[in-house]
Order: C-alpha cells, then structure tokens, then sequence
C-alpha cells in the first residue's frame, strides 16, 4: 500500500524514479579517431587516447543519461612525426595553449530503439564552445568478468568542421569537415575506483619486493 502511493505521489508530481549508474570512463578502452581529407587523394588520420570522463546511464531510460569529458589533445598522435609537429602546432590545436578538449552533453534522445542514441552537447577547443550532436550506438551493457564490475560499452560518431573553432589554416589542403569516430568502454565509478586502487597496490608491492625474492603475481584479470 504504501509502494503504491509513493509512486502515485511521485507520478502526480510528473517526476519519475531516476534509475541511472554512475560510470567511469575506462582510459585503456577508450579511444577516437579524427580523420579527414588531404587534397582529396587520401585521408589521414590522428587518434586520441587518455579521455577520462563520468556517463551517468539509465539503462530503463538513456533519455536520463548525461556524459562529461575531457581529452587530452597531447595524446593525439598520426603516427607520424612531421603531422603530428604540424597537428601540435600553433597554426593547427596548438597545443601550448590549448592542451585538451572537453564534451558535456546537454540532450540525450533515443533514435528507434533503446541501443540508438544522439547525444547532443556543448564541444570546447581551442577556446570556442560549439553544439555537438553525436550517433551513438550501445555495444553492450552487463558485468565485465575482468574486474566483475557493471560496465557499459559504445561507438559513438559525428562531423566537426574545422571552421567552427578557427582552424581555417591550409584549408587549401585540409578539408574543412574532420571525421570523429570513438569506442569506449565505461565501469562502474566506486568500483572501478577500488580496482584501480588494487592495482596500483600490488605495483607497489611488486616494486618493493627483495630483489633476492619473485615479485608478487598479480591476479591475470589484471593483465587483461
């Protein structure tokens, strides 16, 4: 009886229960590419690593759901050496200045089904903030058995035109409009934190042992 009427309260109310989890970002999982024309005859590319963000999720209703984060534009990397002096330069990202990137989602919407998404939000660089609208699509939401935390896994995609953050250089050779793709994978905050925690304690336990003594192993799920 009471059940009942604590939803009817919160019904009337127009509000419902949030269901949403707190997830981190998991750096070694997550990575994007950037990638654009060059004179039309190929098409580079650059990937950044590092992002560290927070997605809160409500897998009932992703409507619910907001994501932040911030990417390390000292990350981003072609691979190659005189690109990437170009990229890192102060007529490119110039990265002395401007050394990250950042997204904070403002709208979340759900595109036919629950696992499609546009994720819509305000994208900083180089000290202009633009709206951003990414498709989304929801690989997979269940318990990691590496660390046996909840975990949420996506691909998300989106265009960037270079012209909307005064990266108008060489535009004579770089096409205006950048390719954004990401995968990502995301745990459970608290969790994930402790497993961080457990890890940096057994390096350091590692690190420590007598040199005359084997290092303590470190559980293999660790490893993965």
């Amino acid at each position: 009886m009471l059940r009942q009427i604590t939803v009817a309260s919160l019904l009337a109310l127009g509000t419902a229960p949030v269901y949403a989890i707190t997830y981190t970002l998991d750096p070694g999982y997550t990575v994007g590419i950037a990638r654009w024309s060059h004179l039309g005859f190929a098409s580079p590319s650059a990937q950044f690593k590092q992002v560290e963000g927070t997605l809160e999720f409500d897998q009932a209703d992703p409507s619910r759901s907001s994501v932040m984060v911030s990417i390390p534009l000292t990350e981003l990397s072609a691979g190659l050496p005189d690109l990437d002096e170009c990229l890192r330069s102060t007529y490119l990202l110039n990265l002395a200045r401007f050394p990250k990137a950042t997204f904070k989602s403002t709208r979340v919407e759900t595109v036919g089904t629950l696992d499609q998404l546009k994720v819509t939000g305000n994208f900083s660089l180089l000290g202009s903030t633009k709206l951003v609208t990414l498709d989304v699509r929801i690989n997979k939401i269940g318990t990691n058995p590496a660390n046996q935390l909840p975990t949420v896994g996506f691909e998300a995609t989106t265009i960037l035109k270079r012209s909307d953050f005064g990266l108008g250089f060489y535009s004579s050779q770089i096409s205006d409009e950048i390719q954004i793709q990401i995968s990502a994978e995301a745990a459970e905050a608290k969790g994930f934190a402790q497993y961080l925690k457990s890890k940096a304690d057994l390096k350091t336990k590692a690190a420590g042992a007598p040199k005359d003594k084997k290092p303590i192993a470190s559980p293999n799920f660790f490893l993965i």
